[in-house]
């Protein structure tokens, strides 16, 4: 008896090893991802969720969800997207990057409602203002509400000009709801033009650093605004290309990048404080979008295309830009009163999606030899989680809710 019951006992420490070698080794790659710093398979819903109203949306990790693009409330066929952010449509071919969803690690992130957002902004006014890949997010957000609406064509540029335009501002009417959603051009936020009289020679274009640029006008009003700004504020588009910063009216060429950057943000803090009303304005800045250049600088044959997953290894992220730390800073000097001003930090979540990107499936007719783009993002893709952000964020802060209609927060 004894002889049997030592076979017995053998034969299981063979086993149990034997069975977790097994499912070790048959594991899929995104099964591997669960022993990471990502945990890509789950949220852990043991932990307790906590209301959105205090929930830090920005630190969680990206799961890996075979439903979530189902779940996606446009594609590539948007007519508002840029060629170049159809990735799909020009030449890649996986489709791993549109299943990862983001996960905060506190609570659970509001699903989008294209009709409700759309109802809670009725009458009124959404504006984008920053460099392009603001309008990244702002072509998502378009195509996001598309689904809030029964007829696509009542959607249109108030001035009748092309989806394809690239300079100055284009304004979208959603007709159903007498609402528009606008995107202005304005890489540095404050005007750029000619150097003042008798300037060196070295100065090519000046940033007047005092005043914030003249389409600011048209944003009065907005009841959600949303900034972006610093992908132009480094010393390749300026002071090495002979753009020198300016203020009442003398350049100063001695002033760094980063000091000219935290005070275009003083001006534009000025600007809000003393232009929008405090009681009706929902201000969103977003932080620093990363890029993914590896081997290289966007024109030094930089690539991102060999990235199909998102980091798994912390010690290749990026330490937090500067620029966040200023557009920080400058936000928190304006959460007094009545003021409804957010820090919108997608730095982190972003800087995980190395796979996110055009890379080199641009835009039809690009040369071969053009330079990737790993600073924009495909869409479908990140900056819809982006604009998921704001969304729970203006119900965390009861945007709308004057308005006459029920308030549905499903949960993803």
């Amino acid at each position: 008896m004894n002889r049997e019951l030592a076979y017995a006992l053998s034969f299981l420490f063979l086993l149990i090893p034997s069975l977790f070698w097994f499912n070790l080794v048959t594991f899929d790659q995104h099964s591997l991802f669960s022993f990471d710093f990502l945990s890509h398979i789950a949220p852990n819903n043991s932990q307790k969720s906590l209301p959105i109203e205090v929930c830090d949306f920005s630190n969680g990790q990206w799961v890996w969800d075979e439903n979530y693009n189902s779940h996606q409330l446009y594609d590539e066929n948007c007519p508002f997207l840029d060629p170049g952010f159809r990735c799909r449509q020009s030449g890649r071919k996986d489709e791993g990057f549109h299943k990862w969803r983001w996960q905060p690690d506190d609570c659970d992130l509001p699903r989008f409602n294209a009709s409700d957002l759309l109802e809670r902004n009725r009458n009124g006014r959404i504006v984008f203002a920053g460099d392009s890949v603001g309008r990244n997010q702002w072509e998502s957000l378009l195509c996001m509400l598309t689904k809030g609406v029964s007829n696509i064509s009542k959607i249109y540029e108030v001035n009748g000009s092309p989806i394809s335009k690239h300079k100055g501002y284009l304004i979208m009417k959603f007709e159903e709801y007498n609402m528009t959603v606008e995107y202005y051009r304005v890489p540095f936020l404050n005007p750029t033009g000619r150097p003042p009289l008798n300037s060196s020679d070295d100065i090519k274009m000046t940033i007047r650093l005092d005043e914030l640029h003249w389409h600011s006008i048209k944003w009065k009003g907005a009841d959600v605004l949303v900034f972006n700004s610093g992908h132009w504020w480094n010393s390749d588009k300026t002071i090495k290309s002979g753009m020198y910063f300016q203020e009442k009216g003398k350049v100063n060429m001695t002033m760094t990048v980063e000091e000219a950057f935290r005070r275009s943000l003083q001006t534009w803090k000025s600007w809000a404080l003393g232009n929008l009303n405090p009681m009706k304005s929902f201000v969103f800045f977003r932080s620093y979008s990363p890029v993914h250049y590896r081997n290289g600088t966007w024109n030094e044959g930089g690539n991102c295309d060999k990235d199909m997953e998102p980091e798994n290894d912390p010690t290749k992220l990026e330490t937090e830009p500067y620029y966040n730390i200023f557009i920080s800073d400058a936000v928190k000097e304006m959460q007094y009163g009545s003021w409804k001003v957010n820090f919108l930090n997608i730095t982190y979540l972003s800087e995980l999606r190395k796979d996110g990107h055009p890379s080199k499936y641009r835009e039809p007719g690009t040369p071969p030899d053009a330079p990737q783009d790993c600073s924009h993002w495909c869409l479908p893709g990140v900056p819809d989680t982006w604009n998921r952000l704001i969304y729970a964020q203006l119900l965390s802060k009861k945007f709308g809710s004057n308005k006459d209609f029920s308030e549905r927060e499903e949960r993803s």
